[in-house]
């Protein structure tokens, strides 16, 4: 079983620092339950000079460090690298940002889990060629039976493979977002996607049981 899982919103409440952060620089307070938008320059009605000191700030290895993990992620991620399931973190943050996540992931118990940057939105400064770092034509050789995803802007990602089950982490920012068919489904948290991984491994262990038993009689 090879399972993708996004970072931000999905193993740690980054939007939800994001909300205090902007208090704090700009005095503008919207609470996390109303970003009802992934552009956050959107969400937070900034302006392009503001949108990028937020993200400059925000991406300071010490803020990066102190997010706050989403309850049941880490418990469910390492339960899953017990069973043998290959699990990689697969985020949009720029590589400068590779270290402090590594980091934080290591913090949090999750060493074994593996870690990539995926060029998401074509940075110039993107580090190619390193062992972390994901084109979009590295990402398209990968497999995954599972992805864990929060961002509709994402979904787009996953059109090369039509088997993938899109376990779509449940965010003010994709209440109204189009779910492409029967392979996405909505999680309330971590406890309904380890539910729902947790039952189909139990149906294709079936499955197998009984294909191995037809050609057994055979």
């Amino acid at each position: 079983m090879n399972i993708y899982v996004d970072f931000d919103d999905c193993l740690c409440e980054t939007a939800r620092h994001f909300s205090e952060l902007v208090v704090e620089l700009f005095g503008k307070h919207v609470p996390y339950e109303d970003m009802k938008y992934f552009d956050l320059q959107k969400s937070f009605s900034l302006t392009r000079e503001q949108y990028e000191h937020m993200m400059i700030k925000a991406h300071n290895p010490e803020i990066l460090l102190s997010y706050e993990e989403t309850p049941g992620a880490v418990e469910t991620l390492n339960e899953w690298i017990d069973k043998g399931y290959e699990v990689s973190i697969i985020t949009g943050r720029p590589s400068s940002s590779y270290e402090p996540s590594r980091l934080w992931l290591d913090q949090h118990g999750l060493e074994r889990a593996k870690l990539f940057c995926l060029n998401k939105y074509g940075r110039t400064g993107f580090i190619k060629e390193s062992d972390f770092n994901l084109e979009l034509e590295d990402f398209y050789q990968m497999h995954f039976d599972y992805a864990i995803e929060d961002s509709p802007a994402a979904f787009r990602f996953f059109e090369r493979w039509p088997s993938l089950k899109v376990l779509v982490y449940d965010r003010p920012w994709n209440q109204e977002c189009e779910l492409f068919g029967k392979e996405y489904r909505r999680c309330a948290g971590w406890e309904m996607i380890r539910a729902m991984v947790k039952q189909e491994s139990r149906e294709m262990r079936k499955t197998k049981r009984n294909i191995d038993s037809v050609y057994q009689a055979e």
